[in-house]
């Protein structure tokens, strides 16, 4: 049986990090980063992946303040997806992405990755982590 894959999102104002799972919705992977020249772009650029891997739910990170409370960041993200969801018709999660960008980071560091390196791919990384704790989270349904 076919399963619709899920995707992460790691939404910013310059770049966009994407990540997949894979069919059967068991590994989570890093697809792209996508260089954000406008918002209309973006949802348009996301709507067609949505078509063309068959998604149905999609994580987005939800940059929350330190103590759990929504900024004006998290106003941009939510907005985003919304806009997302209307356009593409499938379900949008937001999941908290306080450390992602620094767990991202470390792992690249980690790995032994050049800092000019690890500035291309880390939000794709940082997408695929969103996109695993949205996972993670789901399997207690």
């Amino acid at each position: 049986m076919q399963k619709h894959r899920k995707m992460g999102v790691d939404y910013g104002d310059k770049r966009i990090g994407i990540a997949f799972t894979d069919p059967l919705n068991i590994i989570c992977s890093p697809y792209e980063v996508y260089k954000n020249v406008g918002k209309e772009d973006a949802l348009r650029h996301l709507d067609k992946l949505i078509k063309d891997f068959d998604v149905d739910e999609v994580a987005i990170g939800l940059p929350l303040n330190m103590d759990g409370s929504e900024g004006e960041r998290a106003i941009l993200h939510r907005q985003f997806g919304e806009d997302l969801a209307n356009l593409s018709g499938v379900k949008v999660h937001f999941i908290d992405e306080r450390l992602t960008s620094a767990e991202a980071e470390e792992m690249l560091i980690e790995s032994g990755m050049r800092r000019e390196k690890r500035k291309e791919v880390i939000d794709k990384i940082a997408a695929q982590i969103i996109l695993q704790s949205f996972m993670n989270n789901r399997k207690g349904d």
